[in-house]
């Protein structure tokens, strides 16, 4: 980094005659010495993400080693069962959650910008907060090894094992630190989705998107519905855990399946959203060193959208052998084969724009074609593993272990060192060595291939997975000595990788602009890169507009765009329409600052507090975590501008200042609650869930919550909501008394919502430990209510932005987007109350 500091240094000088780039660079400018830390820049953001994602890889990495040396010789004791058992779990659970996923949206937070032609994304603050969540809860999480503490029951935690048979707080760190990395990122798919949709370039229709940002935007909308249903049952098994509302609990009515659909309807799709963001880095490389176009645009993103809608509905396939009727598994069998042809469809565009172009040699396509090959074998394999009987005999094998580590690694690992490869010159302006690199490729590849081709082998043998040790009867050991020999190899090229990245590069030359002669956007970034991005936003007439658009970067390079000076010294960008990518305001987004550091901080407290039952402490981290987003917000967001409008170049003039769907802050909110209400029907999934699958639920020996109370809720929460439509109306007609009576009104009504909600179970003598019954209805209640007081505080929160002079009838960002909120509250109130209140009556129980 200091390499880096020191070049863009200079370039920063060679500016200095340009007044307008003077100004630019000046508002852009990257903080140094300790306010480093502070820096909200994408670029930095992103290259912080990428970094301590790929660290722990390496930690993950080495754990796989340890695995690896432990199962090499039949009957070995190189280490405890209990030590593999928390190693397996961990090597797991830090390769999906602190590697595969963080490390892509890491690369789009550094690349999304530049190839959309933005100076930065939306919410660079929210990607900032993101990555200090990201960091304090892997560290929480892996860290626990080492006090013997870590959690045991494998990634995917099936309960009872990790509810009635496992002490300490190893499950805890799994469940509330993963949980804390979840929000980061849910954090960062809300960014990339508003990012991708409402900050491209002029021109930039959604038919000339780059491929990268279209396999973003799928990935970030998987995110948003496939990562709530996992939160909602990490808090169904903390509940059990920490309360013992027994929703997993056979004997109380609970159910352990519950747990394996919630966990694979994020599972399954997870695989999707680790693979297609590399399948994206594929498509960006592949044109590039055919030095043509890509082959079957349309295809290729109609095959990526089906790809992530097809992989919602393959998640039983994981739960063939669970005992479910006949006709469920042949319609998922069905489907899982079917996701075959959308990822067929884009390997054969790969194929055919390599065919029809002049390939150009280079240590990044050698790893993409490794990618695409090794994809393939586990691609294949997946298609066997679909077709119910062979599951039947493969399942919990090692060939399911091959199986999986060929479609990770191959769909995953090959393609993300080829985008090192490719993108290390456009973050750093220096060269990755190709000479290395085949040494590199060829030690990887090999090492790969050696590992877990034969564990396809001692699977069919019938060698189980997530065991710490075999007899040698089984006869495996010899293929699981050449596992760990192809394991060691594997590492070895990673080592080497490694120290080709690191190694210093300060008497390496910088390479020329544009290295590799790319036609898309990012390229266009003068080399060292500058902290704004770009110099002048584009106007964009083609895909490849640097192959296509005569005089491009000489007219980016003049300011002969948009937004070419910053003159009132603040960070500015573009928002865009979401289809046509027409301008409709020039966006002021915030800069340095460390309360984003300080919010993660205490918001990790009130999970690591909370995984120790240490209440004091996590209530008041909340209360901190709480006043600091508070600060945040109140001087960071929707900031009334100097003035109205602002003349943006080429005779453009845009409003600074926009509220509802033309506002990024309004997409924020609705993706959100998108999201949110994603969580909230996983918990009413699992009620229905109990009915479906046990005759005997509600149960008629145990009161529920009445009708009365429920439906006086959801009565106190329309009115809630009337009056929150009633509150923004009041402010737009710029009356203030109207505007605080039914704000203050629909406090009350909230508070009479949560009141009542309570009231039913209370009346009821409702325990929720009794019987999963009581627990669900208390689970929905509490979801219910918390929202309701969620909505409350915002009241408050505009109420005091009206006071003080910051929120007006012109000015209303804040108060349009908490009714936005109060749509979705009162949908949530609603389905609550119906469910709690009526459907037992109508079930006769």
């Amino acid at each position: 980094m200091n390499d880096r500091r020191e070049e863009q240094s200079t370039s920063d000088t060679q500016s200095s005659n340009d007044p307008a780039a003077r100004r630019l660079l000046q508002a852009w400018k990257t903080p140094t010495g300790w306010r480093y830390w502070s820096a909200v820049n994408n670029s930095e953001v992103g290259l912080w993400y990428t970094l301590t994602a790929f660290a722990f890889f390496l930690f993950g990495g080495l754990l796989a080693l340890v695995m690896r040396i432990q199962l090499a010789v039949p009957e070995n004791d190189f280490i405890s069962a209990d030590t593999y058992n928390q190693v397996f779990t961990l090597h797991g659970s830090v390769m999906m959650f602190l590697f595969a996923v963080p490390i892509l949206e890491a690369i789009s937070i550094m690349l999304l910008p530049e190839m959309m032609g933005a100076r930065d994304l939306p919410f660079p603050r929210l990607s900032a907060f993101g990555f200090w969540c990201f960091v304090i809860g892997g560290v929480f999480v892996c860290g626990s090894i080492f006090f013997d503490a870590a959690p045991r029951g494998g990634w995917f935690m099936y309960p009872p094992m990790t509810t009635q048979y496992q002490d300490g707080v190893g499950v805890d760190i799994w469940l509330l630190g993963l949980s804390f990395i979840e929000i980061a990122s849910i954090a960062a798919a809300v960014e990339l989705i508003v990012g991708v949709l409402k900050c491209r370039p002029p021109g930039m229709r959604l038919n000339l998107i780059p491929l990268y940002a279209w396999y973003i935007l799928v990935v970030a909308v998987m995110i948003l519905f496939a990562f709530p249903p996992l939160i909602a049952g990490d808090v169904l098994m903390e509940l059990e855990r920490a309360l013992d509302w027994p929703f997993f609990d056979a004997s109380r009515g609970g159910d352990p399946l519950l747990w394996q659909h919630l966990f694979w309807i994020f599972g399954h799709p997870e695989v999707y959203i680790v693979f297609l963001p590399s399948i994206a880095l594929i498509a960006m490389i592949v044109p590039t060193f055919s030095r043509t176009p890509m082959v079957g645009y349309s295809w290729v993103v109609l095959a990526a959208v089906g790809t992530g809608f097809l992989s919602f509905g393959l998640w039983v396939h994981h739960m063939f052998t669970t005992g479910l009727p006949g006709i469920t598994i042949g319609i998922f069998s069905a489907a899982s084969q079917a996701v075959a042809i959308p990822t067929g469809v884009q390997l054969f565009c790969f194929i055919a724009t390599l065919l029809v172009g002049r390939v150009v040699r280079s240590v990044s396509l050698l790893f993409v074609l490794a990618g695409l090959a090794t994809f393939i074998i586990g691609g294949l394999t997946g298609v066997m593993v679909a077709v119910a009987p062979f599951d039947y005999q493969a399942h919990d094998t090692y060939f399911v272990v091959g199986h999986l580590h060929y479609v990770l690694i191959g769909g995953t690992i090959f393609p993300i060192v080829a985008g090192f490869y490719y993108y290390y010159p456009f973050v750093t302006g220096k060269q990755l060595s190709e000479r290395l690199g085949y040494w590199i490729f060829g030690l990887m590849f090999i090492g790969f291939n050696v590992n877990f081709f034969p564990m396809h082998l001692a699977g069919l043998q019938g060698m189980a997975r997530r065991i710490y040790t075999y007899s040698p009867m089984l006869n495996v050991g010899w293929l699981n000595m050449i596992s760990t020999i192809g394991a060691f190899v594997l590492a070895s090229g990673i080592l080497v990788f490694l120290i080709d990245v690191l190694r210093p590069k300060g008497k390496q030359p910088l390479v020329k602009r544009n290295v590799w002669n790319a036609g898309t956007l990012e390229w266009s970034g003068q080399v060292p890169d500058r902290p704004w991005g770009i110099r002048s936003i584009p106007v964009i007439e083609s895909r490849y507009p640097l192959w296509d658009q005569d005089d491009f970067i000489a007219k980016v390079d003049a300011g002969q765009f948009y937004l070419p000076d910053a003159a009132e010294g603040l960070r500015e960008t573009l928002v865009t329409t979401t289809v046509d990518a027409r301008p409709i305001q020039c966006l002021r987004v915030p800069g340095p600052t460390f309360l984003t550091l300080w919010a993660a901080i205490f918001t990790g407290g009130v999970f690591i507090f909370g995984t120790f039952h240490w209440y004091v402490a996590a209530g008041l981290s909340g209360v901190l975590a709480f006043a600091t987003i508070i600060t945040w917000l109140w001087t960071g967001t929707s900031i009334i501008p100097e003035k109205d409008q602002k003349e943006i170049g080429l005779g453009v003039t845009l409003p600074i200042y926009v509220s509802g769907p033309n506002a990024v802050g309004w997409w924020a909110m609705f993706i959100t609650m998108m999201g949110d209400m994603t969580a909230f029907v996983s918990l009413i999934f699992g009620y229905y869930f109990y009915w479906t699958i046990h005759e005997d639920f509600p149960p008629k020996d145990i009161a529920g919550p009445g009708t009365f109370w429920p439906l006086a809720s959801l009565a106190a929460g329309v009115a809630a909501w009337g009056l929150t439509v009633v509150t923004k109306k009041r402010n737009s007609a710029n009356d203030a008394r109207g505007f605080y009576a039914a704000s203050i009104a629909s406090l009350v009504c909230a508070a009479v919502g949560i009141v009542a909600l309570w009231m039913g179970i209370w009346q009821h003598d409702m325990d929720p430990t009794e019987h999963v019954y009581p627990a669900i209805v208390c689970a929905i209640a509490l979801w219910t209510g918390l929202h309701l007081l969620v909505g409350s505080v915002m009241h408050l929160y505009c109420i005091a932005r009206r006071l003080a002079g910051r929120m007006t009838n012109r000015f209303d960002a804040d108060i349009v987007n908490v009714t936005l909120y109060w749509h979705f509250a009162v949908i949530t109130i609603a389905v609550t109350a119906l469910t709690l209140g009526l459907f037992p009556v109508a079930v006769g129980r």
